[in-house]
């Protein structure tokens, strides 16, 4: 257990360090051309390095240290039953984005996230699903935890599709906006540049793995506040990079919108719903064994 702990905590740090890595090479190199240009040909290589492979490389870590919390916190079984639909589901949603149009909108990936499934979707994209869903759906089970009847059912599948969408409010447009870009939009939308059916596409996708996860589970997660500490963290990494990235790499287009939508509807949600875990009795810690 002590080995798992410190793997996962060695994860998140590298997960942290390498979106630290991605801001430095898009939002501060880009503008030192003199430094860049004196940079030794190993500091060049490390550079394309983080370019070509930073992208994917936070994304697995970060896959992989919620994998490991979610077998301590839910228990082996239950990481498996919500790792399994949000991979699939994400991974069938976006396959037939890239090559439909629906539900997301017209648009492709670039290089930048590495290897394809089938050609169109990198790999690295349904670990990210998964991940900030799990995320968002522990953190939004937290607000419910004492609500019964259909709104403690429903309450945390709606609020925890709503953080997940909430994040690609400002993710997507500075990762479309970047140069290089990540994914390209085919046709523009009123949204800086994309359709506002993409988020109608997260918010379903998500919903409907996290029903489906929810479903075989077969019962509600109870959390404690200091086992969500580290999903916060992880989401508040992420939300912040989003930001950062926002602000500092794209320069043709002002990003406060959806830098302001992801923090207000997002970020102050996980936070909200964090403390609240904390209050009224403490919460047991589900039994990794359980069935």
């Amino acid at each position: 257990m002590k080995f798992l702990s410190l793997s996962k905590n060695s994860l998140v740090i590298l997960h942290i360090l390498s979106m630290l890595f991605g801001l430095f090479g898009m939002v501060i190199l880009p503008r030192q051309p003199e430094f860049v240009a004196r940079m030794p040909e190993i500091g060049l290589h490390i550079y394309e390095f983080g370019l070509s492979k930073g992208g994917a490389l936070y994304i697995v870590v970060g896959a992989l240290a919620l994998m490991i919390y979610g077998a301590e916190v839910l228990g082996l079984r239950r990481m498996w039953l919500f790792f399994i639909p949000a991979c699939a589901i994400s991974l069938a949603s976006e396959l037939l984005g890239t090559s439909t149009g629906f539900p997301f909108g017209a648009y492709e990936y670039t290089e930048l996230l590495g290897y394809k499934i089938a050609g169109l979707v990198p790999f690295a994209i349904p670990l990210s699903w998964f991940y900030m869903g799990l995320i968002a759906y522990l953190l939004a089970s937290a607000l419910f935890k004492d609500v019964r009847g259909l709104l403690g059912t429903v309450g945390p599948l709606v609020l925890g599709a709503w953080m997940l969408t909430a994040w690609d409010l400002v993710l997507d447009p500075a990762m479309t906006l970047v140069s290089p870009s990540f994914w390209i939009w085919k046709e523009g939308g009123p949204f800086f540049g994309m359709p506002l059916q993409n988020f109608v596409g997260w918010f379903g996708t998500g919903l409907i793995f996290m029903i489906v996860a929810r479903l075989l589970w077969r019962e509600e997660p109870v959390v404690t506040r200091e086992q969500l500490t580290l999903p916060l963290i992880i989401y508040t990494a992420n939300i912040l990079f989003a930001v950062t990235l926002s602000l500092g790499a794209v320069a043709d287009t002002d990003l406060r919108i959806p830098v302001a939508m992801g923090l207000l509807l997002g970020q102050v949600p996980a936070m909200l719903c964090w403390w609240f875990a904390g209050l009224g009795a403490k919460a047991p810690m589900l039994d990794p064994q359980a069935e």
